[in-house]
């Protein structure tokens, strides 16, 4: 979905002054937020097959990740420098 999805954003993320390289990485992170998070969350999915454990109980556990990259993207929000910093270090 991303690659099917991305050549139609990305003139439109140039075109409003967005960094490509960010908004690669801020994709990156939502999507694996969607990836463990209900109702289509695939992860989830994958883990109730394992583990044979209630997909509320797998989602439950969930959570906490869920957090973390939800702070995550408030972080590369409010600071974009951060997912820039050292792909900018690297070209020096």
């Amino acid at each position: 979905m991303v690659v099917l999805t991305t050549s139609v954003i990305l003139p439109m993320v140039n075109a409003a002054g967005i960094d490509p390289l960010w908004f690669g990485i801020f994709l990156v992170v939502v999507v694996e937020m969607s990836q463990i998070t209900p109702p289509v969350g695939f992860n989830l999915f994958v883990l109730q097959g394992l583990t044979g454990r209630n997909i509320f109980r797998i989602a439950g556990a969930s959570l906490p990740f869920f957090l973390v990259l939800l702070s995550a993207v408030v972080i590369l929000v409010v600071f974009p420098e951060l997912a820039t910093w050292l792909p900018q270090q690297m070209a020096r």
